[in-house]
């Protein structure tokens, strides 16, 4: 199932980098969701209608839940969770940071995933229990010490959705002070896999959504990494999310003492 996993998500990120050219030319092809810096592209549901319609012709009893269509064969225990392009904003700007996420869930648990970043021409997956790679080669996340010593990432999808409070902006502020570097490019998908690359030491951010992280939260733990809540627990993302390196983990809880999404 693995080969497959690949090979549908360098498809759908091939198709995505081949219909940017048109995205960039008719402004008419980008409109916006739930709110004005929400965006999505007719190549959003292009990308997803692709990956969705292959995925069914091969394992047409599974479940489907993508970003753009929503969920489908709910009663199947079989899910896989999709993200056409994570990093919207940076694919209609033509910037690099942009990712196809495809992640396949058991019961609720991640099985195996890819994503991919067609202009960078990176392929990061992992199987459960089988490790993760980039192009063919072992990742594994690095130990850099203390948080004074390292790089981490973050991303403001709460700030999009126009959330006043409880958003990111203080968590940023507090956490930049005692980093060695913060970086912020746009796609979740992709921090989480630089985390288990070694490239970055952790990565938090608030109001993720399932298809944001299912296939990125694996290859970190896969990788040798860790995967929680913003307290500690499991309930990610819905309390968001936090990856790190395992070493960083408990350095960087402290900083969202106290969190709870907004209702």
């Amino acid at each position: 199932m693995l080969p497959f996993i690949i090979n549908l998500a360098r498809e759908g990120g091939e198709l995505a980098r081949q219909l940017r050219s048109s995205v960039l030319q008719e402004q008419s092809q980008i409109s916006c969701k739930s709110t004005l810096k929400d965006l999505v592209t007719v190549a959003d549901r292009q990308v997803e209608e692709f990956v969705s319609a292959e995925i069914r012709r091969r394992y047409p009893s599974h479940g489907i839940y993508g970003e753009e269509q929503g969920r489908s064969n709910l009663d199947s225990p079989y899910c896989w969770v999709i993200d056409p392009i994570d990093g919207t904003a940076s694919y209609i700007h033509n910037q690099p940071f942009y990712s196809t996420s495809i992640g396949l869930q058991y019961n609720g648990r991640g099985q195996a995933g890819a994503v991919y970043c067609p202009v960078l021409r990176e392929l990061f997956y992992a199987e459960r229990g089988q490790g993760a790679f980039c192009n063919q080669q072992p990742i594994r996340v690095i130990d850099h010490g203390r948080l004074a010593d390292s790089h981490v990432s973050t991303g403001f999808s709460c700030l999009r959705a126009g959330w006043e409070e409880c958003n990111n902006l203080p968590y940023f502020c507090a956490v930049a002070k005692e980093a060695r570097e913060i970086r912020r490019f746009g796609s979740a998908a992709m921090d989480l896999c630089y985390v288990a690359a070694g490239k970055l030491d952790a990565f938090w951010e608030l109001n993720l959504q399932p298809y944001d992280v299912a296939a990125g939260t694996l290859i970190v733990e896969e990788a040798g990494g860790q995967v929680s809540d913003l307290r500690g627990g499991p309930d990610w993302p819905q309390q968001g999310l936090l990856a790190s390196n395992r070493v960083l983990h408990q350095e960087m809880l402290p900083f969202f003492s106290g969190y709870h999404r907004p209702a």
